[in-house]
């Protein structure tokens, strides 16, 4: 089963962390190769944070910045396939479909915050795009609070989204 890698921030004070994210890191590791990018100037970024990459601000998730960064642990090994995000969807706007297709990809495991928006968006994605299987590891995704990712995990399981925990999944994969 192929998998979405994603990857959350847990430095304090990171400009764009999720409040709940740290508590999936260990998780997200263990399942673990999206990461999310952004031009310096802001370009390919939603409207609604552009303002963020205004003149003379710290750019919160571009290229070498501390909040573009790998959680510690987490590594993009030499033979990784690398695909660079700039919106909440791993397919929106990327070649993620079509290298998924060519390597003959049929089923996804998305890990990864923010549940509402990136893990969402990526799900809802997988489903439209007729994905066989789409699994969401419900200990290995987070949102600002748990409130909130009940919430969108019930409305992926309603279109069909497997979501399993970390311990689960594992299970299944050795059975």
């Amino acid at each position: 089963m192929e998998q979405n890698r994603s990857s959350c921030h847990r430095h304090a004070g990171a400009p764009m962390l999720v409040k709940g994210g740290e508590a999936i890191v260990p998780n997200v590791i263990k399942t673990v190769e999206v990461v999310r990018e952004h031009d310096p100037l802001g370009r390919d970024v939603e409207l609604f944070r552009r303002h963020l990459y205004g003149d003379g601000k710290p750019k919160p998730t571009s290229k070498g910045s501390v909040g573009a960064e790998l959680v510690d642990g987490l590594v993009i090994q030499e033979d990784d396939y690398k695909l660079v995000k700039t919106r909440f969807s791993a397919f929106f706007n990327t070649n993620l479909h079509s290298y998924l297709q060519g390597i003959g990809i049929t089923n996804l495991v998305i890990i990864g915050v923010q549940t509402p928006n990136c893990i969402r968006q990526t799900v809802f994605d997988a489903v439209a795009l007729d994905y066989e299987r789409v699994t969401v590891i419900i200990d290995a995704t987070a949102a600002a609070t748990p409130d909130i990712h009940i919430a969108n995990i019930i409305d992926m399981k309603n279109v069909g989204v497997v979501t399993p925990t970390l311990e689960e999944w594992c299970q299944s994969m050795e059975q």
